[in-house]
């Protein structure tokens, strides 16, 4: 007791610059309600549904998008909007959306602590990824400097991981973020082939010889739920069965992740057996060799990382880069997602994703489309987000070159429901730090 009186005094000086040292590394402040109304005038209008205004404005009133015109043709009375910013050569853009990440779930893959993205068991449709969202993420300032506003926060782990939802990366909270709770469930179909070896040194694969056995215990599953939520009484509740309401009554999608061609024929059955109504597939790297089966049973596709390797030797090189393109003229609907390693960190890169796909047959907005419009119908938020048209809610992204090329991608102003949000993170203030320290040229 006498050592803590006596270094009483550096102690609390120690956490005092503890507590200094966390103030500086927080997250941005959220941004206060929109107050008064803004015209973004003068910049290339990227709708998001294919239509460029080269010369446009974006009225914004309340949090929500009340106008998108060319400027060259449309008279507004003086005084129409409180503030107006003129944005002559830059690019306007709808908010970017993730799907299927752990963004907001996981900080650092190598510490357990801080990663809640997966839990104990085979079947947990009741468990929410909602409610473990982090605002205060380091890693999700890096993605919104990127254009990133909207994520899909997906678990993982297990035979149905959870209930994912779509978040805003802009709130106090998940309360203050959320735009659409528990739009899906995520099942993760069994393979009828394992791959050996690793990524180094990739063996032949092998036959999974507990394959039916696998899948039949999902058909029981999804059987028992589906009579326990059409029956008119219940003895006892079952979470379980009672999360999975939405899967059979159309409000919820179901998401099977999932890759080769016979595991796809297997999902599209398995769709089919149970009557599901509303159903995506998630990767599905072989989805272009079965099109016209998705197509006529209306399965849309999350298209994982393009910036990859295709899966079998005598496949071509640059199939994953075109493989959107693939889906695309087949009439397939489709977004971009970037699962896998390190997946949240690089969310950043879902923009580039998209500018391959261009370079690989996608026009400009058929690839931008794959990471706004086409997202939010897919997850049933297309009302609200994923183009610049009226009565949506104001998130638009402003660019001073192309936000799909990562050497001309520089985000200058985004908002959020109509908030014009900060645009910093930690990487960069350490460059400002040590570009100081080194007294070099910014």
């Amino acid at each position: 007791m006498k050592n803590f009186k006596k270094n009483r005094p550096v102690i609390c000086l120690s956490l005092l610059l503890l507590a200094a040292v966390q103030l500086n590394a927080q997250t941005p402040v959220p941004a206060n309600k929109q107050t008064k109304s803004i015209l973004l005038s003068g910049g290339t209008v990227h709708v998001g549904n294919g239509k460029v205004i080269e010369n446009g404005v974006v009225g914004i009133k309340d949090g929500k998008i009340d106008l998108v015109a060319d400027a060259t043709t449309i008279k507004l009375r003086q005084g129409a909007y409180d503030t107006t910013i003129y944005l002559n050569g830059k690019h306007l853009y709808p908010a970017f959306i993730a799907p299927n990440s752990t963004l907001g779930l996981g900080e650092v893959e190598s510490v357990r602590a801080t990663n809640d993205f997966g839990e104990i068991g085979g079947y947990n449709p009741h468990v929410r990824s909602l409610i473990a969202f982090n605002m205060d993420s380091k890693v999700s300032t890096t993605v919104r400097t990127n254009g990133v506003l909207y994520v899909q926060a997906t678990p993982r782990a297990g035979i149905i991981s959870g209930t994912s939802s779509v978040i805003s990366l802009e709130g106090w909270n998940w309360e203050d973020a959320v735009l659409k709770s528990g739009d899906g469930i995520h099942l993760n179909f069994p393979r009828s082939t394992k791959r050996n070896g690793w990524w180094a040194e990739p063996q032949a694969s092998s036959q999974n010889d507990k394959f039916e056995e696998q899948l039949n215990d999902i058909k029981k599953f999804f059987t028992d739920a589906k009579a326990y939520n059409l029956a008119k009484t219940k003895e006892e509740t079952n979470l379980r069965y009672e999360a999975m309401k939405g899967i059979f009554d159309g409000s919820q999608n179901l998401y099977i992740h999932t890759e080769s061609i016979k595991d796809i024929v297997a999902a599209v059955n398995f769709i089919r057996q149970l009557e599901l109504k509303k159903c995506v597939l998630v990767g599905a790297k072989d989805a272009w060799k079965v099109t016209k089966l998705l197509r006529d049973n209306n399965i849309a596709v999350m298209v994982n990382r393009v910036h990859d390797l295709p899966e079998r030797e005598q496949e071509d090189v640059d199939l994953p880069y075109k493989l959107p393109y693939l889906l695309q003229k087949d009439s397939v609907l489709f977004c971009l997602e970037n699962s896998g390693d390190m997946e949240a960190m690089n969310t950043r890169n879902l923009p580039f994703l998209a500018g391959t796909a261009a370079a690989y047959g996608l026009t400009k907005e058929q690839a931008l489309i794959a990471i706004t419009l086409n997202t939010a119908k897919i997850l049933g938020v297309d009302k609200q987000i994923g183009s610049l048209e009226a009565g949506k809610q104001a998130s638009v992204i402003v660019s001073s070159g192309d936000a799909l090329d990562m050497r001309t991608n520089n985000i200058e102003m985004a908002f959020v429901d109509g908030k014009k949000i900060m645009l910093t993170n930690t990487q960069q203030e350490l460059y400002k730090k040590y570009m100081n320290k080194y007294q070099l040229k910014q």
